[in-house]
């Protein structure tokens, strides 16, 4: 399996995070050739075949780091996850539920774009059962929840359908922060005529960097850095209503602005 430099220095930031049943799961996952392929041919339908942006293997890796980001700096400021607070499973239990889907959410986009959290569920149940079966072999229950709890994440990602756990709500803005110039880069190079849905590609390259670190408040702060106004596009109809449709929204803090004036503060 050919992987780019960028995807490889992701995946070393990500295990870079990582210990234990985490890591073992990581490492499984980004040596596995079949969700290498999906990963591979999600970009190939996305940029090539219908010239949307970045969905493939560096997308999903990125909204993967992102998550666990704000996962540990949840776990920082002392918030527990639902599986813990519940309990039915562990901190560490949560972690790879957020890993798994992060980096199987945009499988879908292999089959189309409409509904492609739908086509990602029917694409990755089994591998997520293969991964589930392997890492959590003596412990049929937990295999079951994480499961459904996984599905949650995926089929959450575009916040057009309620979600209910600090899991699934990590993925969903994890994903929403991947909005940086070079998302829609390779896109932008393929192609320079006009088109309906250019407004996502434009306002993207107005971003120059998205940070995630801790708030001034609340456990999370997400700031965001734009060279250009076109930006906010990107924060008002993307970013913003995820983290408002997530269950993390009462931790998370919200800043944008072009460099060089004054940021604004969404929440």
């Amino acid at each position: 399996m050919k992987k780019s430099v960028k995807q490889e220095q992701l995946e070393k930031k990500i295990l870079k995070r990582l210990s234990g049943i985490s890591k073992a799961v990581a490492e499984y996952i980004f040596a596995d050739e079949e969700i290498q392929i999906l990963h591979d041919y999600a970009n190939i339908v996305s940029i090539k075949r219908l010239g949307f942006n970045d969905h493939g293997p560096v997308h999903m890796r990125t909204a993967a780091l992102n998550s666990l980001k704000m996962f540990d700096l949840l776990e920082r400021a002392g918030v527990k996850l639902n599986l813990e607070v519940e309990g039915i499973g562990t901190v560490e239990d949560s972690r790879v539920a957020v890993l798994i889907a992060a980096l199987l959410h945009d499988v879908g986009m292999t089959v189309a774009r409409g509904k492609h959290e739908f086509m990602s569920l029917y694409l990755a149940k089994p591998i997520i059962e293969r991964i589930l079966a392997k890492f959590y072999a003596d412990n049929y229950s937990k295999q079951v929840i994480l499961r459904s709890l996984i599905i949650e994440c995926i089929f959450g990602h575009m916040a057009t359908q309620p979600i209910h756990t600090l899991e699934a709500g990590l993925v969903l803005i994890g994903d929403g922060c991947d909005m940086e110039q070079g998302r829609a880069r390779i896109t932008t190079i393929l192609s320079d005529k006009p088109k309906v849905g250019d407004i996502h590609r434009y306002s993207s390259s107005g971003i120059k960097r998205v940070t995630i670190q801790p708030g001034e408040e609340r456990a999370i702060q997400i700031k965001v850095d734009m060279t250009e106004s076109v930006g906010f596009f990107q924060i008002e109809e993307v970013l913003f209503p995820k983290i408002l449709s997530s269950p993390v929204r009462h931790h998370i803090e919200l800043k944008a602005g072009v460099i060089g004036k004054e940021m604004k503060k969404y929440i």
